[in-house]
């Protein structure tokens, strides 16, 4: 399944770094594509929304 997150605070290409290695924590196997210019990042994961959500969230990022 692949979610488009909201990310209003990832301001970089390194919080984009950040946010893809949270959510591989979580996902190993999870395709993330951050893209700090519209703040969506699109995961390609089998986990839970939520799941995901949290490990941004515990990451230091808002999400909407």
């Amino acid at each position: 399944m692949t979610l488009q997150i909201k990310v209003p605070n990832m301001a970089c290409s390194a919080c984009g770094d950040t946010i893809t290695k949270a959510v591989k924590t979580v996902d190993p196997t999870a395709t993330v594509q951050a893209d700090p210019k519209t703040k969506i990042v699109l995961v390609d994961t089998n986990a839970d929304e939520t799941v995901i959500k949290e490990a941004i969230t515990t990451a230091g990022y808002s999400v909407t």
